[in-house]
């Protein structure tokens, strides 16, 4: 049931407000700093696949001043090992988050909201539980692990499938994991972030994430 406190109407003013904020500042990001963003997001991410190999991992194509760059999912699954699944997101009527499998830049399709998504069978929303690996947006996340997104909801309950265990990052721009950002109970948060300057952090509780092993598999304790 919808929360129509006058303290949730706070919150919800306050990530409006925030929301606006952020997104003016990735605005403002001349095409230079997006470039070097997105080559340095792609790298370490790179990296930490490579290291971790995953079975099976979600990522996302990012349009628009996105961390990532729309080449991220290329990257990614070159970085897999052989026979490893790299899952995008389809969004459903719904605003809930389908699965494809993606078989490369030629599968991808022009979908709403200015999105592009694989063509093939979906998986259902429950695929992303079977996950080693969760890559989301957002637009700013604070130090306790709470996410901002873009208030469509679709990766609240995408994350809310997903084991407890499992390591869930956010990709951002640096300057854009903070202090603390205004939360509701249905939101989700996430286990680590990354961005260009600081690479790959964890959050609040969170574990984390070992170097490499001399079996070069990294662990999440």
């Amino acid at each position: 049931m919808p929360d129509f406190s006058d303290d949730a109407e706070v919150t919800h003013e306050a990530k409006r407000e925030a929301r606006v904020a952020l997104l003016a500042r990735r605005r403002a990001l001349t095409g230079p700093q997006r470039a070097a963003a997105a080559a340095s997001v792609q790298a370490g991410l790179a990296e930490l696949v490579r290291r971790l190999r995953p079975r099976r991992m979600t990522a996302y194509v990012p349009v628009g001043s996105e961390p990532g760059g729309p080449e991220l999912p290329d990257v990614l699954l070159a970085a897999l090992p052989a026979g490893a699944e790299l899952l995008l997101p389809v969004l459903a009527d719904d605003l809930d988050l389908d699965w494809a499998r993606y078989a490369g830049p030629g599968s991808l399709v022009a979908a709403g909201r200015g999105l592009r998504e694989p063509d093939g069978p979906r998986l259902g929303p429950a695929a992303v539980a079977g996950a080693d690996l969760v890559v989301v947006p957002a637009l700013a996340v604070d130090r306790r692990g709470a996410r901002l997104g873009r208030g469509g909801g679709s990766y609240d309950r995408a994350l809310a499938r997903v084991p407890a265990a499992t390591l869930t990052v956010a990709l951002l721009h640096d300057g854009e994991l903070v202090g603390t950002l205004p939360a509701e109970p249905h939101d989700r948060p996430v286990r680590a972030v990354f961005a260009p300057a600081s690479g790959l952090r964890t959050l609040g509780d969170a574990p984390a994430v070992d170097p490499p092993t001399s079996a070069g598999r990294t662990r999440v304790r």
